[in-house]
This record gives structure tokens, C-alpha cells and sequence, in this order.
């Protein structure tokens, strides 16, 4: 049986009693642990897949840590974890016709799509029976991969880093843009101001701004990821200036700076996908009929806001999950062009996923997390594989 990473309830319940509940001291590293997986049989419709990288997503930690819901026990006691991946195709099942052997393929983790084509659950995450792809080996349906974009000038490593992000980013722009175009047309106000916060995602989402011709401003306590933004031309504002918000004076003082920064009228466009104490400066930078957009919950699931000022101002929050699978596929055509992601200087090796993760949750990468799976890479991707920058 193929090599797989695992959660389960034991191993969380065994952190948290090796702690003694102290969640400072949590070690995600112990709950994520290399394990064996049994794959089902390639069905007509299925692709089975060598996984080649994959990147790091903050899902897992919520896995790892059960800080939201305990997922492994609401799925039976263990998860295999893993939406986000690089895999060469091995074998098909008689009827597909998309892939054939040796291709390269990315999945996208909308798990089970509504009627409209946007996720009600997460693939490796809360949907049933998903066997994720942080292993050596992978059985999907062929509905659940992309073909990789091998020319579009990114190396492996920064294709790998965009599965989840770029659909994602892609979602909330245009959204967002789509919701202030109802409120302010572009022949009022052709040029917007747009802010994000956070990683992965919010870095894309300032990418498709920029390409549109916005002004776009990257709000991180990361100097490595605001250097690399800076050369796509996309500004950066140091987090730590402002204390991270921890007080409502800092909110206040980042208020008064980005009103500074924007002659006075503050950010149309707010991705937010950290929520917690970054919540309340968002919604302090924003300007009139300004959009708030969200798609995570990676430091709080719950807001509060003055719903009284938001009117005033004509504020709109929204939050999305993920995208639907056309919407994965039209963002995939924009890697290179306008997807250039920042990865982490350490690729990391197969036995080291469990380190990459305790690593992002410790906020200390250079940039989004990439593990090599593959000892061995086909010829298709050989010249792809460079040192990340």
C-alpha cells in the first residue's frame, strides 16, 4: 500500500494530553504522521495518480489542531488529508478521456458541487469517504483534476503552491469587484484602492488586481512576502507597525495611516482571510461602499461589527467557500500570467511534511509551503524543478 499521511483522534487526543491543554504548546508535527493507505479500485471514470508536490493549507492545521470541529472523529476516527496537489497520471478507467498515462494534473478539492457548481463540502476535509493527497498515490474521479499549465513560465514548485489559492482568489475578486460595481460603476471610479491581508490567497487576489490596473496593497508581518509583492508592483504595509490591532488604538492608528496612504478615502476592495484581530482594521480601512470578502477562518469563525456604521457607509461583507470546477479551470489559464506565488525557500522533502506544517502555523515561512513527494519526477516536469526564489 502506498505511503499517506494521517489524523486521527488518537493522535490528537494524545497531544493535547502530552500538553496538558496548554495550546501554546500544541506540536502539529505529532498529530499529522506518516501512515499507509488502502486506495480504491480505478473505476471507469477514475484516474489514479503518482503525487509529484503539494502545497500546504491551512485546513490541515485546522484537522491537526480540532480547533473549529473535530473533524477526524466526525469522519470515523481518522482523516487522510491533502486537497492540494501536483500528480502525474498513471492509469485511467475505460471511460476517460481527458487524461491519458503520463500527463500531469492538478486537483481542485471542491468536493461535492451544489447545483450551481460551488462546493457543499471539501474534498480530504468534510467530504465523506475522501481519501486525500498527501501520499505517494492517488485515486480520483477524473472530474477532480485540471490539466497543469507546464508552460506557462512557473516552476513546479510555484504550480504546485496555486491548486487551492489561485481558484480561490480567483472567486473573491470577482465577487467583490462585482459587488462595488453594483454600488459605484466604473465610469465613476475606473481605479480602485484594494487591500488584503494574510498569505497564499490574499497575494493572488492582489495579483488579479494589479493586472486590472488597481492599486493594490499587501497588510503582512512578513517582509520577505511584502519584497517579493513589492516587484509586481503591489505595496507593502508592515502588520507589526500597528501591533498586529491586539488594541482598538492600533485599529485606530492603521485607520488614520491608510487614509493617509489613499488621500483620504480608504480601500474599496478588503480580502480578509484571517478574520480574528485583523477583522475590525479591515472594516476601519474600508472606504464608502467598500467590500469586505472572506473565504477562511483561520484565526476566528466569528465577526462582530457595528452593523449601524456598515449602512452608513454602505459596507458589504462577504464570504465565499470555494469555487466551482469551471471557475478552477478559467483561474488555471492565469498562472504565469498573472499568478506568480511566493514559495517558501525550503522545498520541503516527503518525510518533513508533519515540520512544514508546524512551521506555518508558527507564521514563520518565507512564503507558501511546498513538499516534494516524489524522489523521481517524469520527464514532462524535469525542467521545471528550480530553486524557489
Amino acid at each position: 500500500m502506498p505511503r499517506s499521511y494521517s489524523i486521527s483522534t488518537e493522535a490528537i487526543a494524545a497531544e493535547h494530553q502530552r500538553v496538558g491543554g496548554d495550546a501554546e504548546k500544541f506540536d502539529i508535527s505529532r498529530v499529522i504522521q506518516l501512515d499507509e493507505v488502502e486506495l480504491r479500485e480505478v473505476g471507469p471514470d477514475d484516474v489514479r495518480l503518482r503525487i509529484l508536490a503539494v502545497s500546504g493549507e491551512h485546513n490541515i492545521n485546522h484537522a491537526a489542531l480540532a480547533d473549529t470541529v473535530n473533524i477526524a472523529e466526525l469522519r470515523g476516527g481518522k482523516i487522510f488529508p491533502g486537497n492540494s496537489a501536483v500528480g502525474e497520471v498513471i492509469e485511467v478507467g475505460e471511460r476517460v478521456s481527458a487524461f491519458c498515462p503520463g500527463d500531469i494534473a492538478l486537483t481542485h478539492c471542491n468536493g461535492e458541487p451544489d447545483i450551481y457548481g460551488y462546493p457543499k463540502r471539501i474534498w480530504a476535509y468534510d467530504q465523506p469517504d475522501s481519501i486525500g493527497w498527501y501520499g505517494e498515490e492517488a485515486v480520483v474521479g477524473a472530474w477532480q483534476l485540471v490539466p497543469a499549465p507546464l508552460a506557462c513560465g512557473l516552476s513546479l514548485w510555484e504550480i504546485a503552491a496555486l491548486p487551492l489559492r489561485a481558484p480561490t482568489a480567483y472567486h473573491m475578486w470577482r465577487r467583490a469587484l462585482s459587488i462595488y460595481r453594483l454600488k459605484v460603476p466604473r465610469e465613476k471610479q475606473a481605479v480602485l484602492n484594494v487591500m488584503s491581508f494574510g498569505g497564499g490567497v490574499g497575494e493572488c487576489f492582489l495579483m488579479l488586481a494589479r493586472a486590472e490596473g488597481h492599486r493594490a496593497y499587501f497588510c503582512s508581518g512578513n517582509p520577505a512576502r511584502r519584497a517579493a509583492l513589492a516587484k509586481l508592483g503591489i505595496e507593502g504595509i508592515d502588520q507589526q507597525a500597528f501591533n498586529r490591532f491586539r488594541e482598538r488604538s492600533d485599529v485606530k492608528q492603521f485607520s488614520d495611516a491608510i487614509k493617509a496612504l489613499t488621500g483620504g478615502e480608504g480601500m474599496h476592495l478588503v480580502a480578509d482571510m484571517l478574520r480574528g484581530p485583523v477583522f475590525p482594521a479591515g472594516l476601519a480601512a474600508a472606504a464608502r461602499q467598500g467590500v469586505n470578502v472572506s473565504a477562511g477562518w483561520q484565526l476566528s469563525q466569528s465577526v462582530d461589527y457595528n452593523s449601524t456604521i456598515c449602512s452608513v457607509k454602505q459596507i458589504t461583507l462577504d464570504h465565499t467557500h470555494y469555487e466551482t470546477i469551471d471557475g478552477c479551470r478559467a483561474a488555471t489559464e492565469l498562472y504565469g500570467s498573472v499568478f506568480r506565488p511566493t514559495v517558501h525557500q525550503e522545498i520541503y522533502a516527503f518525510e518533513d511534511l508533519p515540520r512544514a506544517f508546524a512551521e506555518l502555523e508558527s507564521n514563520i515561512q518565507t512564503g507558501i509551503p511546498i513538499v516534494r513527494v516524489a524522489e523521481t519526477m517524469p520527464e514532462a516536469v524535469r525542467d521545471l524543478i528550480r530553486p524557489s526564489s
